[in-house]
């Protein structure tokens, strides 16, 4: 019955976000349905408690990346800059081509370092451009920007700064390089089989007589040809915010080191702050003012006219997109303390006799339940990586393995219709679950199938 309950709950948010209704409202709701069904009494507590401080919680650790991600997607926007990228991509690759243009885009910039959603709000500007002047249907946006941002540079190729290839280093004792020759078949598995899969579905729509459409919403404004900067002006604040964020990394950390202390600078406050989880947010968070300094600077009379407009509008899609993101993250937090919960935890540790499919279905169990990649492996390492080390030990498998198999089943399920970054790539695209989500599901399940694809070129190579 316990189970049961999770199950209720996670289709009840499911069928919500899909159906398009807020999950802002509709998260909370189902949280505490989940506890109602449990122990019912205990449901005021836990939503005062867990949910609202892992909401909050998530609120002030990642709302400047939100903000300063959308007040940058739309001066690019405006600013012609996203516009001259998208000429510039169709010129070299060609009208054909837009889709593989825009995933090597969010590619480059994921793999360089640049937050997701941060991506998602670049992106999503000049691939509108695109889709428009191809007449590829706008409902195929969120899908490539996925392929490129969420997929392949996320958590499969060696050396990925993204969370999901971090947090396994601290687990297995590894680096975010381990196992590269699998994190590149694996990612390469990824891109191909993605890419066909959307040029399927372009070719589809074309012979089907559907073009970009009509009415739709969050579209960028149109700028004249003859405003439009240079191209290599236009991706100097994409390459700024690039090299800033690595920057930025590495003199933030030697500046504050692991923990600041309030007393030692004659402040009040507590014995110290861990700033591990901090310092990569500071780092994003000034590297894109950086970014949105340099397109004030070149491309100011171009945005001042609406300035005011622009910046209004662009906050409340971060607004939005934080308060679906928090919402839905103070969910998962609720469900991962439930008893059903534990047995599931628990059911996955053993499940199994291969520890490598093990920790793969574990893993992509846990994030698709929590609808967080990170969420769900770092639970299911915190309580599973033990039992995974010594599996792995006794038959011989280096700790690099479990890593790379951990990080790829982790972006797996995890994009189900509740997954934060899905209801963010939505919300940023003006598109609904109805209309897009298919596509990302069927990345979603090449996804799942590469982590699998890894494990067995590593039993059949060897490769590592």
């Amino acid at each position: 019955m316990n189970i049961v309950v999770i199950l209720i709950a996670l289709s009840f948010l499911i069928f919500a976000a899909y159906r398009g209704y807020p999950v802002i409202l509709f998260a909370p709701i189902a949280a505490l349905l989940a506890v109602l069904l449990t122990q019912p009494y205990l449901a005021m507590p836990v939503y005062s408690s867990v949910f609202g401080e892992k909401m909050v919680g998530f609120i002030k650790l990642f709302f400047p990346v939100f903000l300063l991600s959308a007040v940058f997607g739309k001066l690019t926007e405006v600013s012609g800059m996203a516009g001259s990228i998208a000429q510039a991509v169709i010129r070299v690759f060609g009208a054909g081509n837009v889709m593989p243009a825009i995933v090597l885009v969010g590619a480059i910039l994921t793999y360089g370092g640049v937050s997701l959603f941060v991506v998602a709000f670049s992106v999503y500007p000049f691939a509108a451009d695109l889709f428009k002047s191809a007449d590829i249907p706008k409902r195929l946006i969120p899908a490539t920007i996925a392929l490129g941002a969420f997929t392949f540079t996320m958590d499969a190729f060696p050396g990925s700064p993204q969370i999901q290839n971090i947090i396994p280093t601290s687990a297995f004792n590894t680096t975010t390089w381990a196992a590269p020759w699998l994190g590149f078949c694996g990612g390469m598995f990824i891109f191909i089989t993605g890419l066909i899969y959307l040029q399927w579905q372009k070719r589809k729509a074309a012979a089907g007589m559907e073009g970009y459409g009509a009415h739709h919403i969050n579209e960028p404004e149109k700028i004249a040809g003859e405003q439009l900067p240079p191209v290599l002006l236009a991706i100097l604040p994409l390459v700024i915010v690039v090299v800033c964020n690595k920057l930025f990394t590495t003199l933030l950390d030697k500046w504050y080191g692991k923990a600041f202390s309030f007393p030692a600078f004659g402040l009040e406050g507590g014995s110290g702050l861990d700033l591990r989880p901090f310092i990569p947010v500071w780092s994003v968070s000034a590297a894109i003012v950086a970014g949105i300094i340099s397109i004030l600077l070149f491309r100011f009379t171009h945005v001042r006219k609406n300035l005011k407009k622009d910046i209004n509008i662009s906050i409340g899609g971060a607004l939005l997109a934080a308060m679906n993101t928090a919402s839905e993250y103070g969910f998962g937090a609720v469900i991962a303390i439930l008893p059903g919960f534990k047995i599931i935890e628990k059911g996955m540790a053993s499940a199994f006799g291969n520890v490598l499919v093990n920790e793969a279905v574990a893993v992509t169990t846990l994030a698709g339940i929590t609808g967080s990649a990170s969420g769900g492996m770092s639970i299911a390492l915190a309580s599973m990586k033990d039992s995974f080390l010594a599996k792995a030990a006794a038959q011989g498998i280096p700790n690099e393995v479990l890593h790379r198999v951990a990080s790829m089943a982790s972006g797996g399920m995890d994009t189900l219709p509740h997954n934060s970054s899905v209801l963010t790539l939505l919300v940023i695209t003006g598109l609904t679950h109805r209309q897009s989500y298919k596509n990302i599901f069927m990345l979603t399940l090449l996804k799942v199938c590469a982590a699998f694809f890894i494990i067995g070129l590593y039993y059949t190579f060897g490769l590592v």
